[in-house]
């Protein structure tokens, strides 16, 4: 990602979704209005800075822009939390390499890490969340409602891929369309911290080309740290649910996140959450007496340890999803 031209389309698209009337602008109605939102030089005069130099900082010129002006452009364009520390990152300066960076390493999960997965297992779905939405380790009860990550290829265990790729995604989140832009504006802000990922431009390029929603809303330039909420989920064997999610980096590794589902006490989601562990339950574990016998595992899946992310997810349909059969290696 050049990160001028993103400072630059970051700085045009906040402008655009701001009216003069939002930002406290007064205009004439004698003067037409070509272009949606404030004018550059309506913006400069709410930051305190000249036109030319504004508009010099929206065309993604090279400037060493300090903060108090960062500070207040974020000001002027009502910048959330998450969206000022996205401008900063863009605009600070960057060392020229002179030598060729090496590839990230791959992500591993730490055994204590494992083990609390598998503590939270028959209990709360969680997984651990990498760079790029890479799903590097889920519990069993993660696996079974969501997808088998496990049973795909190595590549296609990415959090984003799913949700645009396989079709299964939207009948699993009635609220689809929210979801899916949450995880694109999660890829935006995640592309402005590493910038020179070859694997995360490999992976924007693909959902680019394979997906009009993800096209259009990458194209928003929105971005959007998700740390903590609620998701309704429509599982096919248990029913609709809502679980609250709680995101929390990993301690010694800022690029992981634990991701922990928990439900609402005595409510049907419980219920629903506590079915779907009766089915995710090891062989020697006694179903409860409204489970139904837990379904044969998928075919080539199977059982390589007692590691979390070793069980593959009792959902059938889930290990012949259109994602493997339709777009395959890639």
């Amino acid at each position: 990602m050049d990160r001028n031209t993103e400072l630059s389309e970051f700085l045009r698209t906040r402008r655009a979704r701001l009216s003069p009337g939002e930002a406290g602008v007064s205009v004439s109605n004698d003067s037409p209005r070509r272009v949606p939102g404030l004018r550059r030089e309506e913006l400069a005069q709410l930051a305190g800075v000249s036109t030319d130099y504004y508009t010099r900082l929206e065309q993604g010129r090279h400037l060493n822009v300090s903060e108090a002006v960062l500070d207040a452009v974020a000001r002027a364009l009502q910048l959330d939390d998450t969206e000022r520390a996205y401008l900063f990152e863009l605009a600070r300066p960057r060392p020229r390499r002179t030598v060729r960076r090496r590839p990230p390493r791959p992500q591993r999960v730490r055994p204590g890490v494992h083990a609390l997965l598998r503590t939270l297992d028959g209990v709360s779905p969680a997984f651990v969340l990498g760079r790029r939405g890479d799903v590097l380790a889920a519990n069993r009860l993660a696996r079974a409602l969501i997808i088998d990550f496990e049973a795909l290829p190595y590549h296609e265990r990415n959090m984003a891929r799913f949700m645009f790729l396989d079709e299964a995604a939207r009948e699993l989140w009635p609220e689809w369309e929210t979801v899916a832009a949450e995880m694109v504006a999660s890829l935006r802000l995640e592309a402005g911290r590493h910038p020179d990922d070859p694997r995360l431009t490999e992976l924007v390029g693909e959902l680019t080309i394979k997906s009009q929603e993800f096209r259009k809303w990458w194209a928003d330039h929105n971005v959007r740290e998700k740390t903590h909420g609620v998701k309704l989920y429509h599982h096919p064997v248990v029913g609709d649910m809502t679980l609250a999610y709680e995101n929390v980096t990993v301690p010694g590794d800022p690029d992981q996140a634990l991701c922990i589902y928990t439900v609402e006490p005595g409510s049907p989601s419980e219920e629903a959450l506590r079915l779907l562990a009766s089915w995710t339950a090891a062989p020697s574990a006694s179903p409860g007496p409204s489970a139904s016998p837990p379904p044969a595992r998928p075919s080539g899946a199977a059982s390589r340890d007692d590691s979390p992310s070793s069980h593959p997810s009792p959902r059938p349909s889930h290990s012949s999803r259109s994602s493997r059969s339709s777009h395959g290696d890639t």
